[in-house]
């Protein structure tokens, strides 16, 4: 019999579909999902049998392994707690999204050793373990909703093109799923790319929708500073971070961001667009830096989200912070060693700016030599 099929554009509420389609997993059927990539289908992971009847249908070969897509990437470090810095990296800046990772599953403690011994064999046959969190909302719901994660691969017969839309998996699959969730022709319409991350190393195993050139920058470490207005303490603070750490790494600051470092600052109430103050740019010329090209811009999500480090000026930056970014806890922290706030010179005399450069070289000079370097 043929899978049933649901044109999800045409469904008033879309809880509806959620429900079914984590009806049907759950009676140890498989279902296909739009993802942004290409069309997926998927089988619950605790269910030895559908995961079974999922490598039927692909005709996948022994020992070939099956993604494990799961709802985001804090749950991802439940199956590899020992995820490397880059890994984390990745998975913050990336998920939800086009990217397949294959960590290690080396960990006692991951929870895939808690998957049944089939379904081991079938997502980590060779000591490795690929994750994916889909940037689709409807798989995101049934993630959330299902019992465990779920196993996830191309809705295609394995050797056979990827299917782009429900009537490509109808005719490719359509006798051995249960159900199909068509939501018209796929974002992106290609795989997902699939990094292989090794501590602080990756190879491309599969080019997909990140792009090479992309990817390096997702790679890189990027060092966040958050002062106020961004137009004194956080600038001066990424001027001089720029230069102790293309000291410690033996090229001109230029090449930084090459060598995979990036360093931004940010304000909490800062404006986008204005300079830094006339102050601060004196006061950064004596040290040897230009500051006047500086930008003024506000902290906002995508930037909290990709920052490795985001060290602030005062408790009260910390504060605002992590009471809207709550993730984001364990990687912020101020900028001082001691747990002293970095005053505020604006207004001040040059010479209070000065003290203030003082003070911000002093904490970078302990601080940064706890960030790990690519």
């Amino acid at each position: 019999m043929a899978a049933r099929v649901i044109d999800v554009a045409k469904v008033e509420d879309l809880r509806d579909v959620v429900h079914q389609a984590v009806e049907v997993l759950t009676a140890g059927q498989l279902v296909a999902f739009p993802t942004e990539t290409v069309y997926g289908v998927a089988a619950r992971a605790l269910d030895p049998r559908a995961v079974g009847r999922l490598l039927e249908a692909k005709g996948r070969r022994p020992g070939h392994a099956l993604t494990l897509a799961v709802y985001s990437a804090t749950q991802a470090r439940d199956y590899v707690p020992d995820m490397s810095r880059l890994a984390q990296r990745l998975a913050r800046r990336c998920w939800p999204g086009p990217l397949t990772l294959v960590l290690a599953d080396s960990h006692p403690e991951g929870l895939s050793r808690r998957l049944p011994p089939e379904v081991q064999k079938a997502v980590c046959p060779q000591g490795t373990l690929g994750l994916r969190v889909p940037g689709h909302p409807l798989v995101l719901e049934v993630l959330r909703m299902t019992a465990g994660p779920l196993v996830l691969t191309s809705a295609n017969r394995t050797g056979q093109p990827e299917a782009r839309t429900a009537q490509q998996v109808l005719e490719a699959l359509g006798e051995q799923l249960a159900l199909i969730l068509d939501d018209g022709p796929t974002r992106f319409g290609q795989p997902s790319a699939v990094v292989r991350v090794e501590g602080s190393r990756y190879t491309i195993v599969r080019p997909g929708v990140v792009p090479e050139q992309t990817l390096k920058r997702l790679a890189s470490l990027l060092i966040l500073f958050v002062c106020t207005g961004n137009t004194c303490r956080s600038p001066m603070a990424q001027a001089l971070a720029r230069k102790m750490l293309a000291d410690r790494l033996g090229c001109p600051m230029e090449n930084l961001e090459e060598a995979g470092v990036l360093v931004s600052s940010a304000g909490i109430a800062a404006v986008l667009g204005a300079q830094a103050s006339p102050e601060a740019i004196e006061v950064m010329h004596e040290y040897g830096i230009d500051l006047r090209s500086h930008e003024t811009q506000p902290v906002h999500e995508t930037l909290i989200r990709h920052a490795d480090y985001i060290f602030t000026m005062t408790r009260g930056h910390r504060e605002a912070i992590v009471s809207q970014w709550p993730d984001a806890a364990e990687r912020t922290m101020l900028l001082s060693p001691e747990g002293m706030d970095i005053a505020d010179p604006i207004g001040g005399s040059l010479d209070r700016y000065r003290r203030c450069a003082q003070q911000i070289q002093r904490a970078l000079e302990v601080r940064l030599q706890e960030v790990e370097l690519p």
